[in-house]
């Protein structure tokens, strides 16, 4: 009972303060909910870079087209030899008159044109899929050394830079969260700070009639707790109604078919989770680090 009693004095002392210190407390909440919003922005950015890269890969196979009347057992042992590459995750044989029939049904124009030829001029093919896209440039290398492999493609090139580019973005916006959280908690600490010099008298007579350190520390450590727990609730919303509006309007793209966010549901309440936690935790962080610098107890 004496540790619910301390805890709801801590917390009720903790409102009081905000309530004293309303400017300070104010702003803290306002750069809070700023930063927060950064955030938000940051890591729905860096999930939805991360799901287009992941989209990328999934999608992305390389062809390989055998050299003209290989034989069956030929190109058994072709196969055989892609398969046992540790990269490659599936290797699927399509036979040139496959090609001819999806050919024709992508286009009348082909299909005539292959109705009126005398032999079919399309190639057999494999079409691999690998499991580190990174890796695809080696693997692509090592399919073209094989004999009877004609010609390996795989959007060589594009492919590299695209991947780069979204790994480079997605680095840049870790650092940027990272950033934006020391941020919020150097404010935080700071409008701390100044609570504890406004109270030192107050801190002082706990300290001569015996109160614990704990019992000093806790209203400060709650009170960032509730300046972190505040200023994340116009972020969480902005998060959820944006983000939804944002994917409408968008048809679920952005500006490319390359790039296809996340479905809204259950997305926006992970990151909504997400800005509570970091804002809770942030504000206590700060708290905690002003305690101990400016609280010589």
């Amino acid at each position: 009972m004496k540790v619910f009693r301390i805890i709801g004095r801590s917390i009720r002392d903790s409102f009081k303060s905000i309530g004293r210190n309303f400017s300070l407390s104010f702003a803290s909440i306002m750069c809070t909910t700023i930063t927060l919003i950064l955030v938000s922005v940051a890591i729905i950015c860096a999930a939805n870079i991360e799901n287009a890269t992941k989209l990328i890969e999934d999608e992305l196979s390389i062809v390989i087209y055998l050299d003209s009347g290989l034989s069956e057992e030929k190109i058994n042992n072709i196969k055989m030899d892609i398969n046992s590459q540790s990269n490659v995750s599936e290797c699927i044989f399509k036979s040139k008159d496959e090609w001819k029939l999806e050919m024709k049904d992508f286009s009348t124009t082909y299909g005539t044109i292959l109705d009126y030829l005398d032999n079919n001029p399309l190639l057999d093919s494999f079409q691999v899929k690998v499991y580190d896209i990174e890796d695809i440039h080696k693997t692509a290398e090592y399919i073209k050394s094989i004999e009877g492999v004609k010609e390996v493609k795989y959007g060589e090139g594009m492919v590299e830079t695209v991947v780069s580019t979204f790994d480079v973005v997605e680095k840049i916006v870790i650092v940027v969260v990272v950033a934006l959280i020391l941020v919020t908690a150097f404010l935080i600490s700071n409008t701390i700070k100044l609570t504890i010099i406004n109270r030192r008298n107050e801190i002082e007579i706990m300290r001569l009639v015996g109160a614990s350190n704990t019992f000093i520390k806790l209203p400060f450590v709650i009170e960032g707790f509730i300046i972190g727990i505040i200023g994340s609730i116009i972020p969480i919303c902005i998060t959820i109604y944006g983000y939804v509006i944002l994917f409408t309007k968008m048809g679920g793209e952005l500006f490319t078919n390359l790039i296809i966010l996340i479905k809204p549901y259950n997305f926006v309440f992970y990151v909504s989770l997400i800005l509570v936690i970091i804002g809770a935790l942030v504000g206590m962080f700060g708290s905690l680090k002003a305690v101990r610098k400016h609280l010589k107890i």
